[in-house]
Parts: C-alpha cells; sequence; structure tokens
C-alpha cells in the first residue's frame, strides 16, 4: 500500500481517531504540480480591476458554455475536459508508483482524493477488504458508490462519517517558508553578538578600544596607567590600592600619597610628600567633595587629611586618631589607633564636614569649626556606630563580632531637596543596614534587618550606592513627578534591593521632614555581589565576587547585559576576615546567620561616574563607556553588517532590547518616534548598498544575503506597520535586479499567517508567474486562498487554476470575487462526467486519469460543508450573514430543485449529467453525487443539519423580508427544509438503485439525526421499521458498531409498536447493546445474562450483571432465579475464564450451590478449577468469607489434589491452617506422595496422630534425595566431563535436604509440646532409671531417629563429595575441570546435623522449663534428656560403624558450632550489660536530681509544706533527717560487712532477716526518703498516670516537710512525711493516703520485686 508524509496526507487512515477530521484537502490533490511554463499566460491577461470586473458575467457564461457544447459533442465516456488537462507531472508520479509497486516502494506527495472516506485511492485489492462477495452473495445487481465499490479504490466501508467534521489544511500557515516569529528568532548574521546579552571582551584588546556595536566599550587609561602602575611610580609614591572619579581621577597609594590626574591622563596634583600624611600609612579610603575642590584620605592608622586642591602643600583638615589617654578616659570620640578607615565621604557641600568607619565596625561623624589654618579648627567627632574594643558586654545576650561592609553619605543632585542638609549616611554591617542623619544631631532614621533570602552559610559580602533626587526633563512614567524620588541599592550576599527614600513634609517648616523607606524591588543573583554602583538613574551596574559585570534596568530588575571582566584583574582586599573570623572558624551548622566564607572588598576600585566605569586593577586603570542606541546602529552599518543593523533597530523599535541600557527612552509612544525614521533610513541604505554592490560585482552576488535583507526588512515593516514601504520600495529593488522571486518567497508566508492581506495587482501577476515557473502550484493555491480578491486579476487566476487543476483557488475566487457558488459545483461536476455513465461508474480506461479527476471531485464534499455551515471555503473564515444565506439556498436549489439548471441564468445552457438524447432522471445532480460517494455527501448534509439554516419556514423571507424581489433558486432554497432533505433522499436512495453499501449510510444519516430534531422531522413508523431492519443487515463487520450506535439513538426516541420480530435481527446482527437494554426493561433476566455472555464487548460486565440480578433486595422469582442458574452453568467455562477470583466470589456470595456445577464443567480445564477453588478458599481479603460458613471437605481435597501440581511449595502452609477433620488421608497422600509434597503428607499423618509414620515416611524422603545427590555427584566426576548443571542441582537437592530436615525437626518438637507427652519429665528420679535401664520415650525416639537420618545422609554423601574433591585436583586442577564447588556442598550438609543437633538442645531446655516449677531439678531433667539421647545415638553409631573416626568431622562440626554461638551469647551479653549500665546510669542520674513541686501547699489539704511561711523549724528537721540518714548508712555497711554470700542477693527483695531500717533505706533507691518517725510502711497502688511504677518512669519522691514529725516541730500534730509523684504534685503522705482511701498502710510488690507507686487523685 501506497504511503504518505504525514502533511501530504489526505484521506484519514483506517486506524485514525474519531475525533480527527474526516477530509483534510490539500492543493491540487495533494501533489506538486510542475506544468508547461510556456503555458503560464501571464503578459496577454487584463492587469487592471476594471476590465476585470467588466468581462466577469462574460467570462462565466463562456466558461459553462464552452465546457457543456465540448462534453456534449463526443462520447462522453471517453471526454476529457479541456479546462482541466492532466498534467504531465501527474503521469509521472503515477508511473513511477506503478513500476515501484513490485517492490512495496512508496512516493511522497501522491494524489489521493482529498477528503475522502477510501484509505488508499491507489491500494491494490489486496490492501483493504474487499465487499464484493457480500455483494453478489445478495442477488443485487446494484453497484455501489464509486468510492465503496472494490477493486482500484477498495474501500474501508467504515469511516464513521457522522462522527467527524470536514476540515481543509489550506486554513493553516505554511510551513514550506517559515518565517522568524520575532527578531530575536532570526537566523546568525556576521554581528550577532550584537544582540547577546552574555559575551566576552577578548583579553587580548589590552590598549584598543572594544568594538563600537558592544555595550560597553573598554579602554585602558594608557597615559595615566604607565605614570601611576610603572616601576618607577611604584617606587616613588606606591601602588595604587582605591579610586575615586569626580572632576578628576584620584588615586590613593599604599605610601600614603595621593595622585590627581585630569581627563587628559596628566599628572595634575601628587599629595601627601613631605607631611604627616605618609607616616600614618597606607591611603585605605579616598573622598572627594561635591564641589571637587577638596580631597579626603583616610589612612591605616586611622588618620584622617583633607587636602585643598588650590594649597595642597598642607593639609587643610587633620583628624587625628585617638591617643592613650583619650582611649582611657573616654574624653572624645574617634579612631582608635592601628584601625584602618575602611570607608570615608564628604556631607553635602561642606569640606569641614565627614564621615568615616573602620574596619573594627565603629563610624564616626566630623565636623570641623570655622578657623585659620588646620591648627586653628576644632573638630569634634561623634560615634555613629559600633562599640569601643573595651566597652563590657551586656549581661543579656553575648556580641557578635561586626564591621562595616558598606558605608556611603548621600551625594547632592541637580535640585535641592530637605534631605541634602541632614547628611544622611548608610552603613551596612553583616546584620543590619543603618541609615542615620548626622546634622543637626545624630539619629537613626532606618534599620533594616538582613533579607531572610540570604542563603545559609553562602559567602559573606556587602555593597549599596545612593543615587540623589534629580530634575527629570520628562516626567516619571510611575510617579508622574519631575522630580525623582533618593534611591539606595544594598546588596547583601547575593540579594539586592533598592530602597526609595519620599520625603514627607512637617507642619512646622522649621523642622526636618520626615522620611519614609519603603523597599521596592528584590533581584537575586547567582554569586554573591561585591560592588554595586548607578550608572544612570535606571539602570545599575553589579560586579559580583567572580569578577562578572551584570547591568540591571531598576525599575524591571532585568538583567540586560553580563559579561567576564576576570581578564581585567580587578584590586580587591581582605578587609573583613580578621575581624569576621569567629564567624567563619566557629561556623554553626544550626545558626542560618552564620556566614561560609567572608569575601573580599572590591567596593574601593569600581566607581562610575557620568555614564562611564571605572576600574582599578592591580596593573592599570580601565574606563567602560556605554554604548548609545545610535552609535551601535552606525558602528554596524559602518561595519557592512546592514542586516544586523536592520534587526538591531527592530529590536529598539519594538522595546525588546534594553532601551534603558542604550539611552532610549521608556515611553513606548516616544520611543517608536525616535526609532522610527532612523529604522526607515537604515533599510532605505541597506538596499541601496546591498543592490549597488550587486551592480558592481555580480560574480560575489550571493542570493541569500538578498533574502536575508528581505526578511529583515519585512520584520521590521511589521512591526513599523508601514508595509508600502515594501511593495513602493523594497519590490523595485528586486525587480530591477532580477531576482524579485527571493522577495516573493519571503511574502508568500506572510501571506498565510494574513499579515499581509491585500497585495498590489502588479506583484500578484510576478507572484503568479514566478511560483508557476517554479513549479509550486499548490503554494500558489494557499497564497491565492489567502488574498483579498480585490487585487487578483481574475482572468489570470482562473484560467490558471484550471491549466493546473488547482480548485481550491479557483472555488475561493469564484465565490469571494463574483460572489457565485454554483459555477464551482458545476466545474467540480464535470470532472465526474467521464467517470459516470448512465448514472453508474463506467472508466475511461485511463486509469491514471480517472483517479486524478476524482480527487479533485472529491473536493466537493467540503465545499458543501464548508459553504452550507456558512463558512468560507477553504479557508473557514465565517461569512456574512446575508452572503451565508444567499449561497446556501443556491446550493439547496441547485441539489434539490429535481430538475436540470440552466446556469448562469439566461444562458439557456442546461448542465446534463446524461449524454444528448438520454433522458435526465430526477434529481440529476443530486443523483450523480450519491452514485459517486453517497457516505461523503451524506456526512456533509450531517453538518449541514446542524445549520439554522434549515429551523424555520422561510415564507418569512419571501415576502418583504430582504426588502426586494429575489431570484428562482433564492426562493427555492429557502423553502428547503430537513424534512425536505431527508424525503428526497429516501426517495431517491431506494434498493432498486442503490447498493445496501450506500443505503446503510442513510439509514444511520437518519437515525442520528431524527433524536436532534425531533421537532423539525416527521417520519412514517413503517419506514423507521425499515431503517432498524437496514441497520440490523449492515454489509460489512466494520460497520457493526456504527450500525448499533445509530439503531440506539433511533430507538431512543422511537418505540416499535412490537419488538418481538426484531429481537431475532438485532441478536443476528450482534446489538447486544440494544438486547440487553430490551431484556432489563422486560425484566427478562434469564436472556439478559445470556445476552452479557455472548456479547464479545462487555463480557466483563456479567459479574455486576449477576450482582444486580442475584442480590436479595432484586425482586426476581425463584422461576426467573433458576433461569440466571442455567444459564451460568451453560456458560460456566466460558464465566470462569473471565475472572476465576470474580467468578468465585460472586458465586460464592450469591450462588453457592452452583460451585459444585462449576467445578464439574471445569474438569477437562484443572488449571482453571485450580484458580476458581484459590478464589474460594483462600481469598485475598479474608473477610470476603461468609461468616460462619465452612468450606466443602471434597472441594478442600480437590483444592490440595491441585496444589500439589501447581503450587506444590504452598500446600503445607495451607494444609496448617485447616481442620483435621476436612480432611481424609487416603485420599491426599497418594497424590502428595506422587508430586513429592512429603512436608505436606507429614503435617497431616502428624495431626492424625500418626507421629512415628509420619517420621518413617520422612526418612525414607530423606534417602531418596540422598541417592539423588549422590548419583549426581558421583556421576559428575566420572568421566572429567563439566556439567555447568550440576553445581545448581546439587545445591537444591541440599536445599531440599535442609527442607525436610526442618520438617522432621518442627514434628519432634510438636510432639514434646503435644499434652500426652506434658508430663514426660515430671519425675526426674524415673527419667533418670529409665536412661539407665536403655529405655527411650516417644520423643526422644523421634529424635534419635531424626539425628540419626542426619548424621548417616551427612556422613555418606561428605565421603563422595571429598572424593570427588581429591579426584578433580589430581585430575585437572590447572584446566580447571573442577565443576562442583565441593567447599559449599560440604558446609551445606554439616548444617544439616548442627541445625538438628541445636533444635534438640533448644527444644529439651524449653521442655525442662515447661514441665518442672524447680529450677535444679528442670536443670537436670534437661541434661539427662539430651545425655540419653546423645549416648543411645553413639551407641547406634558404633554398632553401624565400629570405627568412630568417620564422625569425627561431623561432630567436630557441631562441637565447634555450638562454641561459636557461646562466642556470639558472650559477645551479646557484654554489649547488653554496657547498654543496661548506660541506661540504669541515666535513670539513677535523674532520680537524684529530683522533682520540684508544681505549689508549695499539699494538693489535698492546702496547707504550705515548703517554702516562705511554712509553718514549724524546717532547717533543724532536715539536720536532724540528715544525721538520721547517716547513721542509717553506717549501719548499713556493717550489717553487710556481716552477712554471709548467699543471703545477700535476697537482701534487695525484703526477703531475709534485714533490720526495718535498712528495708527503709533499701527503699530509698527506689524513689522514696520515708521519715523515720513512720512506724508502718505506706501502702502502694499500681498507678497509670504520672505517678507510675518508679521502674517504669512513673516516681515519686517523699521528703519530711516541715509539717512532718521531725524533732524540733512546733506542729503538735504532725502530718507525717511529703510526696512528690511524677506529675509535680505534692502531698502530705496522710492525705493522699486518705484520698486513696486506704485503710491500712501495707507493702505492695509487683512480679519483679519493685514497690508499686501511688497514683496521683489530679491526673490519674
Amino acid at each position: 500500500m501506497s504511503t504518505q508524509s504525514p502533511e501530504r496526507q489526505g484521506g484519514p487512515p483506517a486506524d485514525m481517531d474519531l475525533d480527527q477530521p474526516l477530509f483534510s484537502t490539500d492543493i491540487n490533490g495533494d501533489v506538486d504540480v510542475y506544468g508547461d511554463k510556456d503555458g503560464r499566460n501571464s503578459k496577454d491577461s487584463p492587469s487592471n480591476d476594471e476590465e476585470t470586473i467588466r468581462g466577469k458575467m462574460k467570462m462565466v457564461e463562456q466558461h459553462i458554455a464552452g465546457g457543456s457544447e465540448e462534453e456534449m459533442g463526443g462520447d462522453v465516456s471517453n471526454a476529457t475536459p479541456t479546462q482541466a488537462p492532466v498534467p504531465n507531472r501527474y503521469r509521472e508520479l503515477l508511473r513511477d508508483q506503478a513500476d515501484g509497486s513490485d517492490d512495496g516502494s512508496s512516493l511522497d506527495g501522491l494524489p489521493r482524493r482529498a477528503g475522502s472516506p477510501i484509505d488508499s485511492l491507489l491500494s491494490g485489492p489486496d490492501d483493504s477488504p474487499s465487499v464484493q462477495g457480500s455483494v453478489l452473495s445478495q442477488g443485487s445487481s446494484v453497484l455501489p458508490s464509486v468510492a465503496s465499490r472494490p477493486g482500484l479504490s477498495s474501500p474501508t466501508p467504515s469511516f464513521r462519517p457522522f462522527d467527524r467534521r470536514f476540515q481543509s489544511r489550506i486554513s493553516s500557515p505554511s510551513l514550506l517558508s517559515p518565517r522568524p516569529s520575532s527578531p530575536a528568532f532570526l537566523s546568525s548574521h556576521s554581528r550577532n553578538a550584537s544582540l547577546s546579552s552574555q559575551f566576552i571582551l577578548d583579553p587580548a584588546e589590552t590598549e584598543t578600544a572594544s568594538p563600537p556595536w558592544e555595550v560597553v566599550r573598554w579602554t585602558k587609561l594608557k597615559k595615566m596607567n604607565g605614570q601611576a602602575f610603572s616601576e618607577a611610580g611604584k617606587r616613588s609614591f606606591g601602588s595604587p590600592t582605591c579610586i575615586a572619579v569626580s572632576a578628576s581621577i584620584v588615586l590613593g597609594t599604599t605610601k600614603g600619597i595621593i595622585l590627581m590626574f585630569d581627563y587628559n591622563q596628566n599628572l595634575k596634583m601628587i599629595i601627601g610628600p613631605g607631611t604627616k600624611a605618609v607616616e600614618s600609612g597606607p591611603i585605605t579610603a579616598i573622598a572627594i567633595s561635591a564641589d571637587h575642590t577638596t580631597i579626603g584620605g583616610g589612612h591605616a592608622n586611622g588618620n584622617i587629611f583633607t587636602w585643598d586642591t588650590s594649597r595642597a602643600s598642607r593639609p587643610f583638615l587633620q583628624i587625628p586618631h585617638l591617643d592613650s589617654q583619650q582611649m582611657q578616659h573616654r574624653t572624645a570620640d574617634g579612631h582608635i589607633p592601628n584601625a584602618a578607615v575602611t570607608h570615608l565621604g564628604f556631607l553635602g557641600t561642606r569640606h569641614t564636614a565627614l564621615v568615616s568607619a573602620d574596619d573594627r565596625g565603629m563610624a564616626f561623624s566630623h565636623l570641623a569649626t570655622r578657623g585659620t589654618g588646620s591648627l586653628g579648627r576644632t573638630v569634634k567627632t561623634v560615634r555613629i556606630l559600633g562599640r569601643y574594643p573595651d566597652t563590657p558586654a551586656p549581661l543579656d545576650k553575648p556580641l557578635k563580632p561586626s564591621t562595616v561592609l558598606a558605608f556611603a553619605p548621600l551625594p547632592l543632585g541637580n535640585v535641592e531637596r530637605a534631605t541634602d542638609s541632614m547628611g544622611l549616611t548608610a552603613m551596612l554591617t553583616p546584620y543590619l543596614l543603618v541609615i542615620v542623619s548626622t546634622t543637626p544631631i545624630a539619629q537613626t532614621q532606618h534599620k533594616s534587618a538582613r533579607p531572610k533570602d540570604v542563603a545559609p552559610h553562602s559567602a559573606m559580602s556587602g555593597c549599596l550606592a545612593w543615587f540623589p533626587a534629580v530634575k527629570l526633563k520628562i516626567p516619571d512614567p510611575t510617579t508622574g513627578s519631575t522630580i525623582s524620588k533618593v534611591k539606595l541599592v544594598y546588596c547583601w550576599s547575593n540579594i539586592l534591593t533598592v530602597l526609595d527614600v519620599d520625603e514627607i513634609p512637617t507642619e512646622n517648616k522649621d523642622k526636618p521632614p520626615q522620611l519614609k523607606f519603603k523597599a521596592r524591588n528584590r533581584w537575586k543573583c547567582e554569586e554573591p555581589i561585591v560592588a554595586v554602583q548607578w550608572l544612570s538613574r535606571s539602570v545599575l551596574t553589579v560586579l559580583t565576587v567572580s569578577q562578572r559585570l551584570i547591568v540591571l534596568e531598576d525599575r524591571s530588575m532585568r538583567m540586560t547585559e553580563a559579561f567576564d571582566l576576570i581578564h581585567k584583574h580587578i584590586y580587591h582586599a581582605d578587609l573583613f576576615s580578621t575581624q569576621l573570623h569567629s564567624l567563619v572558624e566557629q561556623l554553626d551548622d544550626e545558626d542560618p546567620s552564620m556566614h561560609g566564607v567572608v569575601a573580599d572588598a572590591f567596593y574601593m576600585s569600581f566607581k562610575t561616574y557620568k555614564g562611564r566605569v571605572f576600574l582599578l586593577g592591580f596593573n592599570d586603570v580601565s574606563l567602560g563607556a556605554l554604548s548609545n542606541w545610535a552609535d551601535r546602529l552606525i558602528a554596524l552599518m559602518e561595519n557592512g553588517d546592514y542586516v544586523g543593523a536592520i534587526r538591531l533597530a527592530t529590536t529598539y523599535y519594538t522595546g525588546d532590547a534594553n532601551q534603558l541600557t542604550i539611552g532610549l527612552p521608556e515611553d513606548a509612544a516616544l520611543r517608536h518616534q525616535t526609532v522610527r525614521d532612523k529604522l526607515m533610513e537604515i533599510m532605505g541604505a541597506s538596499l541601496k548598498y546591498a543592490f549597488g554592490q550587486r551592480r558592481k560585482n555580480k560574480s560575489l552576488a550571493d542570493d541569500q544575503h538578498l533574502r536575508e535583507l528581505a526578511e529583515t526588512c519585512f520584520t521590521a515593516c511589521e512591526n513599523l506597520d508601514d508595509m508600502d514601504f515594501l511593495f513602493d520600495e523594497a519590490y523595485e529593488w528586486y525587480e530591477d535586479a532580477g531576482v524579485e522571486g527571493i522577495f516573493l518567497e519571503v511574502l508568500e508566508p506572510y501571506i498565510l499567517e494574513k499579515t499581509i492581506r491585500t497585495v498590489p495587482p502588479t506583484v500578484v501577476k510576478a507572484m503568479v508567474a514566478h511560483f508557476a515557473n517554479q513549479g509550486w502550484e499548490s503554494r500558489l493555491e494557499e497564497t491565492i486562498c489567502h488574498l483579498e480578491t480585490a487585487t487578483l486579476d481574475i482572468d489570470q487566476i482562473t484560467l490558471l487554476c484550471k491549466q493546473h487543476g488547482l480548485y481550491d483557488a479557483l472555488i475561493y475566487v469564484w465565490n469571494q470575487a463574483l460572489t457565485d457558488y454554483i459555477t464551482p459545483l458545476i466545474d467540480l461536476l464535470t470532472l465526474l462526467k467521464p467517470l459516470m455513465q448512465n448514472g453508474d461508474y463506467a472508466p475511461s480506461g485511463d486509469v491514471m486519469s480517472d483517479e486524478i479527476f476524482g480527487v479533485n471531485a472529491l473536493k466537493i464534499f467540503p465545499y458543501l460543508s464548508y459553504t452550507l455551515t456558512g463558512r468560507v471555503y477553504p479557508t473557514g473564515e465565517p461569512i456574512g450573514e446575508e452572503q451565508a444565506s444567499k449561497a446556501k439556498a443556491e446550493l439547496y436549489w441547485f441539489l434539490f430543485s429535481g430538475n436540470t439548471v440552466a446556469w448562469p441564468n439566461g444562458s439557456g445552457k442546461e448542465f446534463r449529467t446524461r449524454p444528448p438524447g438520454s433522458p435526465e432522471p430526477p434529481f440529476p445532480y443530486l443523483r450523480m453525487i450519491l452514485k459517486f460517494d453517497a457516505p461523503s455527501l451524506l456526512s456533509a448534509l450531517n453538518e449541514a443539519f446542524e445549520d439554522s439554516f434549515l429551523n424555520d419556514s422561510r415564507e418569512k423571507h419571501l415576502n418583504g423580508g430582504t426588502g426586494k424581489d429575489l431570484p428562482e433558486e433564492q426562493v427555492f432554497g429557502m423553502t428547503v427544509d430537513r424534512q425536505y432533505v431527508i424525503s428526497i433522499l429516501l426517495e431517491i436512495m431506494n434498493p432498486e438503485d442503490f447498493a445496501v453499501e450506500d443505503t446503510i449510510y442513510l439509514d444511520m444519516f437518519v437515525a442520528r439525526n431524527l433524536p436532534k430534531f425531533q421537532q423539525y422531522l416527521i417520519i412514517p413508523g413503517s419506514t423507521l421499521d425499515k431503517i432498524i431492519a437496514g441497520l440490523c443487515r449492515y454489509p460489512g463487520a466494520d460497520l457493526a458498531d456504527d450500525a448499533q450506535l445509530s439503531a440506539e439513538y433511533l430507538l431512543s426516541v422511537y418505540q416499535p409498536p412490537d419488538l418481538s420480530p426484531m429481537i431475532p435481527l438485532f441478536r443476528e446482527a450482534g446489538f447486544y447493546r440494544i438486547l440487553k437494554r430490551i431484556y432489563k426493561s422486560d425484566k427478562r433476566f434469564g436472556p439478559l445474562v445470556q445476552a452479557y455472555f455472548e456479547d464479545p464487548e462487555d463480557r466483563d460486565g456479567i459479574f455486576e450483571c449477576l450482582v444486580e440480578c442475584l442480590r436479595p433486595r432484586a425482586g426476581l422469582s425463584k422461576k426467573q432465579v433458576q433461569e440466571v442458574h442455567d444459564v451460568v452453568k451453560k456458560y460456566a467455562e466460558d464465566f470462569v475464564e473471565l475472572d476465576p477470583a470474580k467468578a468465585a466470589q460472586t458465586i460464592d456470595s450469591f450462588a453457592p450451590d452452583l460451585h459444585r456445577f462449576i467445578l464439574d464443567a471445569l474438569v477437562e480445564t484443572p488449571e482453571l478449577q485450580y484458580n476458581y477453588l484459590r478464589a474460594l478458599l483462600e481469598p485475598g481479603d479474608q473477610a470476603s468469607r461468609q461468616q460462619g460458613s465452612s468450606p466443602d471437605r471434597a472441594f478442600v481435597e480437590l483444592y490440595i489434589q491441585l496444589m500439589c501440581r501447581y503450587d506444590a511449595a504452598h500446600v503445607s502452609d495451607y494444609v496448617g491452617l485447616v481442620q483435621a477433620t476436612d480432611l481424609r488421608l487416603d485420599k491426599l497422600l497418594p497424590t502428595m506422595e506422587e508430586r513429592g509434597v512429603i512436608d505436606a503428607a507429614v503435617i497431616l499423618m502428624a495431626r492424625e496422630g500418626q507421629i512415628q509414620e509420619a517420621m518413617g515416611r520422612l526418612t525414607t524422603h530423606l534417602h531418596t534425595l540422598e541417592s539423588a545427590l549422590q548419583g549426581l555427584i558421583s556421576g559428575s566426576g566420572d568421566d572429567g566431563t563439566k556439567d555447568v548443571e550440576t553445581q545448581d542441582a546439587s545445591e537444591e537437592l541440599l536445599k531440599s535436604l535442609q527442607k525436610y530436615t526442618h520438617v522432621g525437626i518442627w514434628l519432634c518438637q510438636g510432639q514434646m509440646k503435644s499434652p500426652q507427652q506434658s508430663n514426660a519429665l515430671k519425675n526426674v528420679q524415673g527419667s533418670a532409671s529409665a536412661a539407665n535401664n536403655g529405655g527411650l520415650t516417644l520423643n526422644e525416639e523421634l529424635w534419635l531417629e531424626m539425628i540419626d537420618t542426619t548424621v548417616q545422609i551427612t556422613r555418606n554423601l561428605s565421603t563422595v563429595v571429598v572424593a570427588l574433591s581429591g579426584h578433580d585436583t589430581t585430575q585437572a586442577v590447572e584446566e580447571s575441570n573442577q565443576v562442583v564447588d565441593t567447599d559449599k556442598l560440604v558446609a551445606l550438609l554439616r548444617s544439616l546435623v548442627q541445625h538438628t543437633f541445636t533444635a534438640l538442645l533448644t527444644a529439651t531446655s524449653t521442655q525442662g522449663r515447661q514441665s518442672s516449677s524447680n529450677i535444679l531439678s528442670a536443670a537436670s531433667g534437661n541434661s539427662l534428656t539430651f545425655l540419653r539421647i546423645l549416648r543411645a545415638f553413639l551407641t547406634r553409631a558404633a554398632a553401624a560403624s565400629p570405627n568412630l573416626a568417620d564422625l569425627r568431622a561431623v561432630l567436630t562440626s557441631i562441637f565447634s558450632a555450638y562454641a561459636y554461638e557461646e562466642s556470639i551469647l558472650q559477645l551479646s551479653n557484654r554489649l547488653l550489660e554496657k547498654q543496661l549500665f548506660v541506661n540504669v546510669k541515666q535513670a539513677v542520674d535523674l532520680r537524684q536530681r529530683g522533682w520540684r513541686p508544681k505549689g508549695s501547699t499539699c494538693e489535698a489539704c492546702g496547707r504550705r509544706v515548703w517554702g516562705p511561711g511554712v509553718a514549724g523549724n524546717v532547717f533543724e528537721a532536715w539536720e536532724e533527717k540528715q544525721a538520721v540518714d547517716g547513721a542509717r548508712r553506717k549501719e548499713k555497711k556493717s550489717n553487710t560487712a556481716t552477712v554471709p554470700s548467699d543471703s545477700s542477693s535476697t537482701l534487695g527483695k525484703g526477703q531475709t532477716g534485714v533490720p526495718q531500717e535498712q528495708d527503709l533505706d533499701s527503699r530509698k533507691g527506689k524513689g522514696k526518703a520515708i521519715a523515720k518517725q513512720s512506724e508502718s510502711e505506706p501502702e502502694h497502688e499500681p498507678s497509670n498516670g504520672d505517678g507510675g511504677t518508679p521502674g517504669e518512669g512513673g516516681h515519686e519522691e517523699t521528703m519530711q516537710g516541715a509539717n512532718g514529725s521531725g524533732t524540733g516541730v512546733r506542729n503538735p500534730k504532725p502530718l507525717g512525711p511529703l510526696i512528690v509523684l511524677a506529675c509535680r504534685h505534692i502531698y502530705h503522705q496522710s492525705c493522699l493516703e486518705a484520698l486513696q482511701g486506704q485503710g491500712e498502710r501495707r507493702r505492695v510488690v509487683d512480679d519483679l520485686g519493685r514497690e508499686r507507686g501511688y497514683t496521683c487523685p489530679i491526673d490519674g
């Protein structure tokens, strides 16, 4: 079968989803047509619209008449319309496809019937099922329509025509020549870097400027660098350490000297030599006053000097650090000695007001008085931040180390503001942002904590920068103000925040305004920020720790540019790590304020001034200038990159570029006005330059560059909304150069996307000629269908469309330009006439021509669908209401008027479907289309039925409805409604004229539309009965679902008077959904269940159906239930095959009597029996079994027998769960032995009391396994051959031996636990005499048999394995012929005996504990039992093998295993004892701490028991108690020394002679301190609450309180000791006992010998 690409595929594939469109029409039958280049007729066609309009009507008449005369003049069967010749390219494609059909090859783009239900028009008879046989078998002589006929165009009858909609692919944009959606996605050009947001400068350009189209152009100040960074300069002045920029460039050096340069890089001044400044250490901070006349420098030792540039020989002002006396007496503020001044700045316009900060975290404000010279002035310094080192720390919280990461005073703007006189200064510490005003007094204006967005343990860095208020030329678009706000940007780590400062005037004009600080924007960088500066009012520059420069827009926080400056080697220094080392070295993972590292300082090396960036490097100073948008464009043009210039200018116009960064206004209107003229100028200059170069040197002409230029010009003009430039100027350049094809190809996607709808006629004519020459008729057709028809040359377009078969474009032109909807339909029907003879299919003999005509003729159906639903064909746009009504009426009149039509009106030329002389049938055009493709026409009408045009009667439109007289076709068309259409269709498509393959679609059409339009349709019941019968007799199996669905639609609104004759039809047709609904409504439950069984698509629904029928509330009679049961019996095997688990659960819940019948029906399928019984007897949800129901014994026995076959490993587990009375050994044991399920057999026999027989069967099976393993091992080494499966088989047999050994152990252990043997060791002496006489009990005999069997097997197999190992070693060790891993096998064998002996020892010890209440006698009995069995085993072994050497290895392994287990046990005990000691020690420590009562009064009587105001002499009572406790401890020590060791173990339990006081003291360790005066022990009740058992966490403390009975107590009526419970409530002991109702005080001890505590009456 031929295949096609997805773009070219027309008809839907057979497996297409039902929601996909039925038809997908492509231009020219989905192929590219290459026509005759000489026949394009572009010179002689009319070129103006006026001539075209005058010739419209005449052209239509000639078009119709000429075609009709030519067709009627000859044999219709052989006639080929001249207006639609078959292009040669079609024939070549078809011929190539036919040649390659043998080997299964296919070609993309082969013609297909666009919109046809046929899966493949060119497929052979074997590609799709043929319906020919079914047609002939019915004895009908009527052939189906062409689209449903077998043979060349074999159909797939079921294509669900009424579930789909016609769709034209022509409405989607073309993918042949896509254009970029925005300038950002344009193809690369020679200067793509100009649009890049990230790029790296070339490090090699050390002295030259960067390219002019870059965002920042860097220039190194070569002359300045030669003076400041040369070796001579460094020797004389020192290395630069900081930079300040204003009207001059000022550098501070390591020798304390200041260098001042002008912008010509001349060294204007050297400040500092010969003064005290050079003795103060390196310059660490530098500042310039607002009027540029004073320079300030901060030094490493804490001194500050200012210099008047007009008299720089001596300092203007000197601010020294504090001396030792000032430090000691704190008489003045100032920097401490050797604290480097890291920040310095002037306040406002004053030369004598400064602020500074040092690396110790202190900041100061300095104000000098007026005077003569530096000595005549006095400086007043005020501390505004930080603490002196010797200041005592506060007691409430520890001080964290701090420093000033960033510091800056507010600079002056170009407009006077109140903040200018306040001396605002911003300071950033590791924890806070602080803004203070220093004038008139220091006052904090704002504080802000570090943002929570800062990642814990990130690099610590901080920086800030002010931007003052300035006057705006254009009001701010956000606030509307002409004065901008003061702004502060500050950064902590990687979080940048912009803060706005608003001034709120106060009522008192003498007072400064209130300041409001508001964080406006926040931005998160990928890495820590170390420096930030304002490049302009709206643009920020950010320097990151990796020396990456980022340009940000203020309002949008958009990163516009980013590039690396690592090659600049920016100067940086570690200023903060010494002060903040504890934050890093003492890093606390749980403290989010800690940082992982402290970043170096960069702020002194990164400055901006008037839009320029100054960088201080280790070896030079660099100047960076931000490029202007116009400069960038001019630079690109001068470099010859005119395409890049247009693209860049377009981004400036649209606002996609960073207009703030490049100097463009934010307002869109202003930006458009600024850029528009420049962009138009660039495009004109670019075209002139490009084509000028092409004329000069044609050999270097590059069409690709011209294509790029055209694309950029189109994009620019689209954004400018000025398409006139393209056609008035740009097209003329391309046309004059003879390359207009490039321009037209670029124009195409803009037309398809409907960006350009109107094109001048000259351009359209050129496009037609160019596309025709290139063979792109299909693309041309799409383009034409998206143009406004007013610009088209109608004669030229229609001639070209007919010449190349472009019927989509032809229809579009007729409809839109001439508002003619009949002529296109006649053109398409004309294509059918060669294929039809006397209304039937009559091929012309030329297969290729027939197929091509059929492909184009199929456009009838999407055309009808679009037009009858009010859409433009093929674009899908809506038609105007009046025009749509006219078009629909004309088409309905043409199809349903019943007669032949003469078109245009008045021409007298009838369009006939039959040859001259042959009579025309009624409704000739409708009949002709139905004969061609009935399903597609009915699908189109199905869509048309949904249109409101057919809703109402149209008489209202006849009499003045439109205000004018209507032509005949309009009058008739408006009277057509749905009833009329269906009546005509039922009349035409009768069985005599149409085959069942076509009438089935009419039946479905009626059945589906009647429920939707009941109010408009009246159809007789007899007709509906025939429709239902027709649906039941569908012609192909693939139509079954469609037919059934249609019948369901119809039966939802139509109830036949007698359904009984239709039920056999429904059953024969397989309409089971309908049958189920009928049976359910008639309550015929037996046939309903049978319908579920017979329905192949919904067989799983039988379970839900049975539940609904058989549930108790269903209300079925006994007869109905029996009918259901009979059906289930009939389909028992099918029922279980669906889902055995569901089947078993359903039957067990609602019809348990059917179990036996179902199992009998499954005799031939035992696996189904097993699955059914498993779901019945072992459901996954045990609750699914009915309560109290017990399974039938026969079912259980059958299940076990089947389980032995299908799941032998599970038999023993299941047998252990069922009751012994449910099973019969004589039926089960043969099957178990046959299947080798010995463990289950042993369990059954043991439960029946046949212990010895069970052991006998087990040992026999063990010996069988031994023989098998021995033969396997012996056979593997006989001839030295290798068998890779020997090792696996051996291990499997050994695992079986282990399994059955454990079964024997279980049997022996179970026998010892049985009631009959529970008194076996009751009399130890009797057991001893029995052992002396050599007699063994039944238990011992079993153990002996088990041990003897395992030892024999181990000994026999070990000998064979060892022999095999020796054989392999001597024969072929080097060749690795040893297949069996003997060491592993020996270890597995010895484990049999080890496990058996271990189980014996465990069982005998357990038996002894259970059989005797006396520990000593139990231990003796255990030993005797084990020893008797061991002696009997050795005796038997000696008799069987006089030489015990054979047992040495076995016995050695046994005792080595015991030794190993003993060592493991000792190690475990040591670990447990250690852990126990730790836990006990913790408990003791907690108890020793005691508990603090909640209150100071007894919770019962309310008297104060301790604390202030307590009655009695508390201290003396406590002293007396301490004395008593000391005497008691001494007495206890003396008694302990005299007590024998054998009784000491019982003292803690109070069982032997311990004095009463000692007993009391021993109980003190239990958490109590009972006073000596208590004559009897308190009663301790078990407790559940806070006062629970002491050993379990519920403790109580008792103490002798103030009310106690100690010596010196003044209370005449003592209340006894106090008790503090774990819930911290305190009571008198007497009060607590009274509350608990204790009649007498007695001691209560639990099972572990611990004294139980009290229960709190409050907490329980």
